[in-house]
């Protein structure tokens, strides 16, 4: 797969996400009488919404998550429940305590849709409307869910394989930071299908990530001839940095997702390049979508999902988005 294909694929998100800034600049519809415009606020009636991830304590990524969805839920007055867990029976039985709670709607991360499928299921028998973001891109029309905010993790995958092609590297490993996980499969699925060199997976676990550095250090000090450690999390790629070094390897590092912490090491060379997906973004269209179908019965997308990433950040660009970074938004 050519990047022409990824920025066909991107274009059609792009066009997507201008549908929503069009319909979400805050206000009730015209028709039913509300302010509309940029003020701060709307007066559509209070409502409730769960937002439930597979967050692993610790990571920084799903602060961005979390501020996005809240800025929507403050814009849409919305009483937001942010709830996690990373074992996916108790992220389902979160979603079965938002139903029985009688919530207006949910948001939900679907990284294992088999055991996430049933309280899925029974939401929307229950006439809750449901959105899916960030994980789940390849299940969540089976199951139901009418709407997807997040990227396409095999495509993501491909991009940042071909992108290494560019760089010359000739063999990586993968770092997987959490088996069964199916974005994450899917991103190195992907890098393993646009990178011509070899590719060798390499699982960890993020809840110990002590053991996640000696892991990457050992595997370093036993092949050498290895040139680039993809991490799929902005944590695992900052605890790379300090395997690279013990290992006395010369490999580069690059990453999926970002932090403010990953903007420096990507400033000061210590990583090459991060992929993109705006989960800031994701948040804030995971629950203005659901105000917007509360309110007004809009569905984005038409079934499609909606794309907002992949992109690339590196030095070339990392000045324009450091201060948002830092400010915790990307």
């Amino acid at each position: 797969m050519k990047f022409s294909r990824l920025a066909a694929t991107a274009g059609a998100g792009v066009i997507a996400l201008g549908l929503v800034s069009c319909s979400s600049t805050g206000g009730k519809p015209a028709e039913t009488g509300g302010a509309g415009g940029t003020g701060g606020g709307v007066n559509t009636p209070r409502a409730v919404v769960a937002m439930i991830t597979h967050e692993v304590p610790g990571d920084s990524f799903w602060d961005l998550i979390r501020k996005g969805a809240q800025a929507a839920a403050d814009k849409d007055n919305i009483e937001l429940r942010y709830s996690s867990d990373p074992e996916a029976p108790s992220q389902a039985n979160l979603v079965q305590s938002a139903l029985d709670s009688k919530v207006n709607g949910i948001a939900v991360t679907l990284a294992k849709p088999d055991a996430m499928a049933p309280a899925v299921k029974a939401a929307l028998a229950a006439g809750i409307p449901v959105t899916a973001f960030n994980s789940g891109f390849d299940d969540y029309k089976k199951m139901g869910v009418q709407e997807y905010f997040g990227q396409d993790e095999k495509l993501a995958g491909i991009a940042a394989g071909e992108k290494l092609n560019g760089d010359g590297a000739k063999k990586i490993i993968c770092v997987i930071q959490e088996q069964g996980q199916v974005a994450l499969e899917s991103r190195c699925a992907g890098v393993t299908q646009g990178f011509k060199g070899s590719t060798e997976i390499l699982n960890v676990n993020s809840k110990d990530m002590p053991s996640v550095e000696s892991t990457i250090t050992a595997k370093l000090q036993q092949d050498p001839t290895v040139d680039h450690v993809v991490a799929l999390g902005a944590p695992i790629a900052l605890t790379a940095i300090q395997s690279v070094t013990n290992a006395g390897s010369k490999a580069k590092i690059v990453t999926f997702d970002t932090n403010a912490a990953l903007v420096d090491a990507i400033k000061n060379g210590q990583v090459d390049w991060a992929v993109d997906q705006q989960p800031y973004l994701q948040g804030y269209l995971a629950i203005d979508a659901l105000w917007l179908y509360i309110n007004n019965k809009n569905l984005i997308g038409g079934g499609a999902p909606t794309l907002t990433g992949p992109s690339f950040i590196d030095k070339g660009n990392i000045d324009a988005v450091a201060s948002l970074a830092k400010a915790g938004t990307r």
